[in-house]
């Protein structure tokens, strides 16, 4: 064979051509037809028939950022991060049309920006005195609070990270007010990294709040260097608020820690002009010490403050404090539900704003309509559904369920829209209400059965998505019932889209900590249907991410089933690809922990075994998107011996390996363009490709590769596939 160039293909290179196997399947277009079973009903058997569908299922990568960017925060609020920027948290500081601070909206972070069709934020402005004044008398420390204040004093500026709603915008308004500067200036958010130092011109305070950053945007320590000489030029300091992020290279951030909610509290209190005994009186009510219990954030302390503020001491003014509780979430959800006199529709629209928590109100509206459908036919078989085609106004309705629209900016595929959304005030409303309807009125079943059915075939991702949340909470209130009744009928179904609901719904059900989810997944690998081992291949992969604790026994599983039927090819592919979602995301440490058991499976288990590992590792370096592997070891993993050694021996064996040689050097390359674009990355594969190379064909293989390389675009050779080369042949470099 004549590679291009006139140079000899190594032994094991072969070039991409039709017979190599296609590229994973996008999402079924709309309007492909459905095979049976499709609607959720049990598939009759497994076998060879049912893997043949005419629905052709998601890239999993794809799938996975679906489920984590439609999930309700109720659910992910909790979880550890995905891929350096998931979680925060709940929603907090939204209300009236406005949004105080940045709202986590189910595994990202929505700045949300309001005014006239076509405005601007402003770019940069002095924040009024006062404001800040008012803000210092009721603000409340924080056990990093002081440790960061003499970090900015002496270094000018200041790195603060935190998650989301802990009030580190707050507090780096607090720093630079505690450090006597004659004024703060608000900098735009989406002032990049590069053009930072050039904003510091001005002398005095300057805050920059919630700093997107990511891959292809990180904040470094040159552009910090440079803003320092310019603060030390002028006179001023500086604080940057981020989230948690692995997009720092190069910078120690100080790690903000917020207050105790009972300091937020106090401090509140003081500033209402309560006296000290007073304050310490209305501590100790029973409310209160409920509220103080739980886990709170900075936002909603203060909110509580406020109502303990205007206590009077009557009943009423007791049971307002009291309304902050669980006892009175659960109340008002069985009065709702329980109700004569409510009308059943309104009883629909709450079910389905439970489901479509914080997401615009027209589906919210638009499916509680159909629920209210299945509704009727329950309640009035012998009667024809009707719906009043125009009903109350959003204002009204939204009054009745305690709930609050806004406009907000919304991300989307195709840019940014306006999206009129809504939420229940108080977060743990949801999840209560979803509960209360399933456990306390069985008679709807049927026709919420048949409600979150229909929301599971919807063409909209996020309703799919909602349909597997709704689910999970059901699961977590009645699990035998959920998986008869939904969950089951899902994973048996021919069809692939129910599988991946019920897949999704069972990696929910684990993030809400139901009972027996793990054993059932590790039982359904080894399951007669194939249906359900492929949900729960499917699911094991989508929770590592998030709970990364769970990795080595989601590959153990997983492991488990390509030992028990390596003939399979559609359940090797499932396999594999759920493997390879475990190198896509999750902390650094945990990711070299999951390297580390891939290159055990090498050399301690099957050759079906193996296979797996080197098929899911070089799938997992196959993608150079936010999270990937390639960003990961250029950012960190480069800098931990274990998992540079790692990494470098499952590239070396899938290199080498006839059957994976292909699809490694693919996969390289894709390291080499994005080496390209990224300084980091070109520096880690200048020190990964040498440690590839152990015999004379592992460097006449790299070294063939990188002359034959071409540029993204089909252009010549890249710059950096000759520097490559260098490193590759030092030799030969230092004798020229």
């Amino acid at each position: 064979m004549t590679a291009p160039a006139a140079e000899e293909a190594p032994e094991g290179v072969r070039p991409a051509g039709p017979g190599s196997p296609a590229a994973p399947a996008d999402a079924t277009a709309p309007g492909t037809p459905r095979t049976p079973g499709a609607d959720g009903a049990a598939g009759e058997g497994a076998g060879p028939e049912e893997e043949r569908t005419e629905e052709r299922t998601q890239e999993a990568r794809a799938a996975q950022r679906e489920l984590f960017a439609h999930t309700p925060g109720f659910i992910l609020g909790d979880t550890a991060a995905f891929g350096g920027s998931l979680v925060g948290g709940a929603q907090h500081g939204v209300s009236g049309g406005r949004v105080d601070g940045d709202v986590y909206m189910g595994g990202r972070t929505e700045h949300h920006y309001h005014g006239p069709a076509g405005a601007t934020p402003d770019a940069t402005g002095e924040i009024p005195r006062a404001r800040l004044d008012a803000l210092a008398a009721v603000f409340a420390d924080g056990p990093a609070f002081a440790g960061a204040l003499g970090r900015l004093r002496e270094e000018r500026v200041l790195v603060l990270s935190g998650a989301h709603a802990t009030g580190r915008s707050a507090a780096a308004l607090m720093l630079l007010h505690r450090l006597g500067v004659p004024g703060v200036h608000a900098l735009d958010p989406e002032t990049t990294p590069g053009a930072l130092a050039g904003r510091l011109t001005r002398p005095g305070g300057h805050v920059l709040r919630d700093l997107p950053l990511s891959r292809n945007r990180p904040l470094r320590d040159t552009h910090l260097y440079a803003a320092r000489e310019q603060l030390e030029k002028s006179d001023g300091y500086l604080v940057v608020t981020v989230e948690n992020s692995p997009h720092l290279p190069g910078i120690a951030p100080c790690a903000w820690e917020p207050p105790g909610a009972e300091d937020v509290v106090r401090a509140h209190l003081s500033r209402y002009g309560r006296a000290a005994g007073e304050v310490e009186r209305l501590l100790a009510l029973e409310p209160v010490a409920g509220f103080l219990a739980a886990d709170r954030q900075p936002a909603e302390a203060a909110a509580f403050a406020e109502a303990l503020a205007a206590h009077d001491g009557s009943a009423e003014a007791l049971a307002r404090l009291a309304d902050f509780g669980q006892a009175a979430v659960e109340k008002r959800c069985r009065d709702w539900l329980g109700d004569p006199g409510t009308d059943l529709r309104d009883k629909a629209f709450l079910i389905s704003l439970a489901v479509f928590d914080q997401a615009p109100y027209v589906l919210a509206a638009e499916l509680a309509d159909q629920l209210y459908v299945h509704f009727q036919r329950l309640q009035h078989p012998e009667q024809p559904p009707e719906i009043p085609v125009f009903g109350p106004a959003a204002a009204d309705r939204l009054a009745f369920a305690r709930a609050e629209g806004e406009l907000r900016g919304e991300a989307t595929e195709w840019g940014p829209v306006t999206q009129f959304t809504a939420g229940f005030r108080e977060e743990r409303t949801p999840r209560v209400l979803l509960t209360e309807v399933w456990t306390r009125h069985p008679s709807a079943r049927p026709a919420l059965v048949a409600w979150i059915g229909q929301l599971a075939r919807d063409g909209r991702p996020l309703v799919r998505t909602r349909a597997a949340a709704a689910t999970a909470q059901l699961a977590a209130a009645d699990l035998p019932s959920t998986m008869a009744l939904l969950v089951d009928r899902w994973a048996t179904s021919r069809a692939v889209g129910p599988r991946v609901t019920a897949a999704n719904t069972l990696t929910l059900a684990q993030l809400l900590d139901v009972p027996v989810v793990l054993r059932l997944l590790t039982q359904w690998c080894s399951d007669g249907h194939a249906g359900r081992r492929w949900t729960a291949i499917r699911a094991f992969g989508l929770l590592a991410p998030l709970r990364p604790d769970l990795a080595g026994a989601a590959l153990g599983a997983l492991a488990a089933r390509a030992r028990a039927d390596a003939g399979n090819k559609a359940e090797h592919d499932s396999l594999t690809e759920s493997a390879a979602l475990l190198l896509s995301g999750g902390p650094g440490r945990r990711r070299g922990e999951v390297l580390a058991e891939f290159v055990r499976l090498l050399y301690l288990d099957t050759p079906a075994v193996r296979d797996l590992a080197l098929a899911a590792f070089v799938r997992a370096c196959d993608n150079a998107e936010d999270g990937a592997l390639v960003g990961w070891y250029a950012e960190s993993g480069m800098y931990e011996a274990d998992a540079a050694r790692d990494l470098a021996t499952l590239w070396r064996t899938a290199l080498g390996d006839r059957a994976h040689t292909r699809a490694a050097l693919d996969a390289l390359r894709l390291w080499v363009h994005v080496g390209g674009r990224r300084a980091d990355a070109a520096h880690a594969l200048e020190l990964l490709l040498p440690a590839l190379v152990i015999t004379a064909d592992d460097r006449k293989r790299l070294d063939h590769e990188l002359r034959t390389l071409r540029a993204e675009d089909g252009g010549p050779r890249p710059p950096l596939a000759d520097h490559l080369l260098t490193a590759l042949h030092p030799a030969a470099s230092a004798a020229h």
